[in-house]
Order: structure tokens, then sequence, then C-alpha cells
């Protein structure tokens, strides 16, 4: 059996780096808003740099959702894009874009309205609560923006323009690093405002996202500025088969994310100190899976067009291209991070305002997780780039949050209150327990291909053709 079946051939190659990489270039600029965030934050002490994680957990979860909305996009873009339908693409671009304005306008509207509430849910510390209210009542503004962005720069990935996004996330991520350092310590002439103006500098750098990508693609005339009728030409019926598709993977999403809250409330409760290193690792664990973001990304674009094409042979191959390829880089970019941990680590460590605690969780953490990343990817890179490019956006789900909900949530919350096990103890059962089933479920449904359903007509004579040669 050829290697090349496994981990791909020159062409493949050829075409993987040209989406992947601008791809993964893009994530990392946008993991940075955290990153930059979290290392000026960060001097401000470990209560503040808790409140600000424990704040940001809300954003993340809109973000989640947001991601759900995109994904499930992702499954009509690509593969309207193998037959060139773009009306089809515009109609959907229509659909998600008065999706996303409604999703976060609530959350939006309940983080100004509730934000003790919203901050109570993960600490009750009276000091932690009201540095971070400071924070989520700037910082939501940037709710719309942040997912107009995404989905903006879904419709330009999915249809092969991946430089457009990335040019924009450069000039963001510029802005948000200066404004962040001025509005925080008061330099370059500008106020000092502390926690409040990491959450300005925020909300400046995340509206003047979608307004960057509209005018670079008036300029361009990409499929971003057809015709408003065109994003306006969706009826009941276009409405239905895009939620049909599209529903089960934001509330996939959703429910993910919410779980992941829940895991969040349990760590958070064993002490700040705990989940402020935690909020630390995550800060650059978010640049590592950036990488992983671009080849599954790479992988809707690539197996996506092939079976909108009716291509089934090569998006099957493709597909189990990117299965083995994930993991393996999983494998070498949690290797580098464990041989860097300290002086990524230590980045946050100047002026030795985080505690020693803080610190040590950071690197044990760091070492689990890098380790465990090789497991986690395996049903990411089914659930996200396989199944939902194939147009099965049901069995992911069900594989993502049963092994959430049903093993990974009761097994931290015993680890915790039964068992009392350390903080790192509580992580690894609450990883293991999530990963480790759903990868088996996942791979199962893989090899019964049965995660093959094509939205396009050539798709689905394509597949007919394609059982019918196997079956001979």
């Amino acid at each position: 059996m050829k290697l090349t079946n496994y981990l791909g051939d020159k062409p493949f190659w050829q075409v993987t780096a040209r989406l992947a990489l601008p791809i993964a270039f893009q994530n990392v600029l946008t993991s940075s808003f955290q990153l930059v965030d979290t290392m000026m934050v960060s001097r401000l002490g470990d209560l503040t740099l808790s409140a600000v994680g424990m704040a940001g957990q809300w954003g993340w979860l809109v973000n989640l959702l947001g991601f759900g909305l995109c994904s499930g996009m992702s499954v009509f873009v690509s593969q309207y894009w193998g037959i060139r339908d773009l009306k089809g693409i515009r109609r959907v671009l229509g659909i998600a874009i008065m999706t996303a304005l409604v999703l976060t306008c609530n959350f939006l509207a309940v983080a100004l309205a509730a934000p003790t509430f919203v901050l109570s849910l993960f600490n009750r510390d009276p000091a932690v609560v009201e540095t971070g209210c400071r924070y989520l009542t700037i910082v939501c503004f940037s709710y719309p923006a942040v997912t107009l962005t995404n989905v903006l720069a879904t419709v330009l990935r999915n249809t092969e323009r991946v430089k457009l996004p990335v040019y924009v996330s450069l000039v963001t991520t510029v802005v948000n690093a200066v404004v962040n350092y001025g509005l925080i310590f008061g330099k370059l002439g500008m106020p000092e405002l502390g926690v409040a103006g990491a959450a300005i500098a925020t909300c400046i750098s995340s509206w003047l996202g979608p307004v960057l990508l509209i005018a670079l693609s008036l300029r361009e005339k990409n499929l971003l500025t057809g015709p408003i009728r065109e994003l306006l030409a969706f009826g009941p019926r276009n409405l239905a088969t895009f939620y049909k598709k599209a529903l089960p993977v934001v509330f996939n999403e959703g429910m993910w994310a919410l779980g992941i809250l829940v895991l969040n409330m349990i760590y958070a409760n064993q002490g700040y100190e705990y989940y402020a290193g935690m909020t630390v690792f995550r800060t650059f664990s978010d640049l590592c899976f950036a990488f992983y973001v671009g080849l599954g990304s790479a992988c809707v674009i690539m197996v996506g067009k092939s079976v909108g094409q009716g291509k089934i042979g090569r998006a099957v191959q493709d597909a189990t291209r990117f299965t083995c390829l994930v993991p393996l880089a999983g494998l070498v970019i949690g290797g580098l991070t464990i041989l860097f941990r300290y002086p990524l680590i230590s980045i946050f460590a100047a002026g030795d305002s985080l505690s020693a605690r803080t610190l040590e969780t950071a690197l044990a953490v760091t070492v689990f997780c890098s380790v465990e990343v090789i497991l986690r990817n395996i049903p990411y890179v089914q659930v996200v780039g396989v199944f939902r490019s194939g147009g099965d956006t049901l069995v992911g789900m069900l594989c993502d949050l049963g092994s959430l909900w049903l093993v990974s949530i009761p097994t931290a919350w015993l680890a915790a209150n039964v068992f009392h096990l350390s903080f790192l103890g509580v992580v690894m059962a609450a990883y293991v327990a999530e990963d480790l089933p759903k990868a088996i479920l996942c791979l199962l449904h893989f090899r019964s291909l049965r995660w093959l359903k094509p939205v396009t007509k050539e798709g689905r004579e394509g597949l007919e053709a394609w059982k019918g040669q196997r079956n001979a």
C-alpha cells in the first residue's frame, strides 16, 4: 500500500500548502488578539488576568457559535464553488449575515444587561467579578464585528481567495497591539484605562475587520460585492435547506461551548490562581491550534469541492490523507511546545506579577495538553474537516456532544468533588474522557463512508456512480 495514499503526493501538497498556510497564518494573527490582551493584562496581576479570562469565556461562546454558523455555511459554499454556482454562494452569504447579526446582538444584550450574572457563572469572588464586569460591558460590542468578519472570510476562503483575509488580519492585529499598549498603560498620548483599555482596543480592531474586508472586496470586485438582491434572494425553502445543515453545526458548537463553560466552572472553583494558569496556557495554545485550523480548512475546501463536483473518489482519498496528517501535525507541534515551554511561559512572568502557583499550573497543563492534542486532533479533523464538508452535520454533533456531556463533564466533576484530585488531575480526566471515546466513534463513522451527503445535483449523481463502481 502506497504511503502517498495516507500522506499525500506532490499535487496534493501543492494545493494544501496554497490553502492551509495563509489560513493558518490568518488564524495565528486572530489568536494573537487574545495573546496581546493576555500578555499586557498579565502585568496587572493574577486577579485581573483571571477576571479577563473568565469574561472572555462569554465572547468565546459567541465565537464558537459563529464558527458553527461558518462551518454549516462551508458545506454549501465549498460544494457550490465546485460547480461555480455564484448566485447560490451569495444567497447563502445573505442568510449567514442575517443569522450572525441576530445571534451576536442577543449575546451583546445579555452581557450589557447582566454582566454580574455572566461573571458569577465562573467565580463568586467580588473583586474578580467587579473587574470582569468592567471588561465585559465594553468588549461585548466587538461580538457582531468578529462574527461578521468570520462569515465574510469564510466565503473568501472557501472560494480559494485565501490571501485577502490574511492581509486584513495583519492590519487589525497591529492596530490591536498598538491601541492595547496605549490604552492599558497610558502610552502614545492615550489615557491610562487599564482593563477597560484592553476591551476598547479589542472593539476598535474588531470593527476594522469587516470594514476592511468590504472595502478591499469592492476594489477587487470579488464574490462579496455582487448585487444586493442576490444576497436577499432567499425564501422559506432556501432557509429550510440552509438551516437543516447549519443548525446541527451551530447547536453542536453551542452545546459544546456550553459544556466547556461547565468544565471551566469546575476549574475556576478550584482557585483563581489555577484558572489564571489555564488562561496563560490557552493563550499560546490557540496560536498552535491555528495550524490545525489551516489544515482543517484546507480539508473542507478540497473535500467539499470534490464532493460538490461529484468526484467522490478524490474526496475520499483527500479525506483519508487529512485524517492522517492532522494528528501527525499535533505530534510535531506538541513536541515543539513542550521543548519551548519555559520561554513561552516566561513571556507572561515578566515583572513578577503572576504567582508561582499560576506559572507552575501553566507549565504542567502545557506538557499534558501538548501530548494529548494528538488524540484530540483525530475527532477534530473528522467532525470539522471531513464530515461537514461531505454534507453530514448530524453524526459529528452526536459524537461531539455525547462524549462531552455524558462522559467528560461527569468525570471532571467526580475528579474534583468526590476524588479531590489535583487541578492537573481534573484537567487530565476531563480531556481524556472527552477525546478517547469521540476519536473511536469518529473513526468508525469515517470508515463507513456514510458522511458522504452531497447538496448539489452533480454530487449526488457522482456518489451514485461511485457506489456502482465499488459494488461492481
